[in-house]
């Protein structure tokens, strides 16, 4: 059976919609903008969910949770919060049968709601740092939907802390950025990213700076992968988060937030996918082996669970697929648009010859192997790709990066991918012209492509991308 995707180089975001329609990850929901998480989506989901939930911990910090509905006025305490989000909130005037007598919103993100609370558990330099985590659904309602990377309900992470300095806020915003996200993305997702901070327009509203990651998709175009923001100390004034010195005096608390969400789906979906469909690096894959009898003749069908069996035992996420009712092609091509990285076919007729096939799905190679070599065979083909997913993502970015010298060379790289020029060759008011272009400055490095501290440091870059 040929593909049923339409080609990427066709029309990629089709091709996307494609992915997710017959890859059977997500639907939209019934009301526009929402979307259904299919059971396969939602195991890709949950295994990026529990790598990144193991390295938030290991950064010290503890899962809770915190109300969906927020009071209007929590929101209006900071003003260029309120600013940032009104376009997106949904707001809630009527419950219980009558009108409410504040309006209540519907969580866009948790600052105010959890800051207000922070104002209460927080009294000492002994209370701190506090280092808090929610796993969540969010609303912000969004006019132009895109299933998993921009819909009006999105599931996601969001860390919140408080730290008694400044210093001690940035270094633990940092240590989320590189230790949890970059760690992820790049050692489970396979998925190479920059890392860099954005400009005063692109800022997390209410922050005072906004470290980020961004990757480039098959297309060329950037996608924002996660972000970790310095709050300073703009939502303790505004919900009075204080803290008594160990000298006696009574300051106030330096913040941090950060998120990643289920747009990382959509992210693994288009910097790796073929146009036979998904390709999943096997760190992330729910199902790294999927073992297919063939035909339930000749002892196929034992010497298939058999397999399953020590394939488990070796530590690979396996499943069996015995549905001989349906044709090997049509589950051949299914197992082929979900990206499960490697497929053992047993038949009888490869049986009788004490073999079985090995198809590896990232570069579609098959070929036979003994039965009683299949364990370890997975187990190379298995860490092959994951290193080949990255590498193949990496050279794609080096190809597609290209340093400019001024405003006048940008628009022509960043067509097909990233152009890199010297910020201060754009400038905030270059950097409207680019936005009227369909352009944005994704971040800003050091010159050497390494983080930087401020807009205003000698010798920064702007890396500029087309963007989702």
């Amino acid at each position: 059976m040929t593909s049923p995707l339409t080609p990427r180089a066709t029309d990629f975001p089709r091709w996307y919609q494609d992915v997710i329609t017959q890859a059977e990850l997500a639907d939209n929901g019934p009301v526009r903008g929402t979307m259904v998480i299919r059971p396969w989506g939602y195991a890709i989901w949950e295994r990026m969910q529990a790598e990144l939930d193991d390295r938030i911990k290991a950064a010290g910090a503890d899962n809770a949770y915190f109300p969906i509905f927020i009071p209007q006025s929590y929101l209006q305490r900071e003003a260029e919060h309120v600013e940032g989000f009104s376009p997106e909130l949904a707001v809630v005037t009527y419950g219980g049968g009558k009108q409410l007598e504040e309006p209540v919103v519907v969580r866009p993100t948790s600052e105010t709601v959890i800051n207000s609370f922070f104002a209460k558990w927080i009294q000492s330099y002994r209370d701190l740092p506090l280092l808090i985590n929610q796993w969540a659904n969010v609303v912000r309602w969004e006019l132009r939907p895109r299933l998993f990377l921009r819909t009006s309900e999105f599931l996601w992470q969001e860390g919140h802390t408080a730290h008694a300095t400044e210093p001690e806020a940035r270094e633990y915003a940092l240590r989320i950025l590189r230790d949890v996200y970059l760690a992820t993305m790049v050692d489970v997702l396979a998925v190479p990213v920059l890392t860099g901070h954005k400009t005063a327009r692109e800022r997390f509203a209410g922050a005072i700076r906004t470290w980020t990651l961004e990757a480039m998709m098959g297309d060329g175009k950037a996608l924002q992968m996660g972000t970790s923001h310095e709050l300073g100390q703009n939502f303790a004034k505004a919900f009075a988060i204080q803290f008594s010195s160990e000298m006696g005096s009574q300051e106030y608390v330096w913040q941090t937030s950060w998120g990643a969400s289920t747009r990382l789906v959509g992210a693994l979906i288009m910097a790796h996918g073929d146009d036979a469909g998904l390709r999943l690096p096997p760190a992330l894959a729910p199902v790294q082996v999927v073992v297919v009898l063939v035909r339930d003749e000749g002892g196929a069908r034992e010497a298939a669970t058999a397999l399953v069996d020590d394939l488990r035992r070796a530590g690979h996420r396996v499943r069996l697929d015995d549905r001989v009712g349906t044709s090997f092609g049509r589950r051949s091509v299914e197992w082929e648009l979900k990206g499960v990285p490697a497929r053992v076919d047993v038949g009888p007729r490869d049986l009788a010859s004490g073999q079985v096939t090995l198809v590896r799905r990232d570069v579609q190679s098959k070929r036979s192997v003994a039965v009683g070599g299949v364990v370890a065979e997975v187990a190379l083909d298995l860490a092959a790709a994951q290193q080949a997913l990255y590498a193949e993502a990496t050279a794609r970015q080096a190809e597609r990066t290209q340093r400019v010298k001024n405003l006048d060379e940008v628009a022509e790289v960043a067509a097909l991918g990233f152009a890199v020029v010297p910020w201060d060759a754009v400038g905030t008011a270059g950097e409207a012209e680019l936005a009227n272009g369909g352009f944005s400055v994704r971040c800003l490095q050091a010159a050497d492509g390494s983080l930087a501290g401020a807009d205003d440091e000698p010798g920064l870059l702007a890396v500029v991308a087309k963007a989702y």
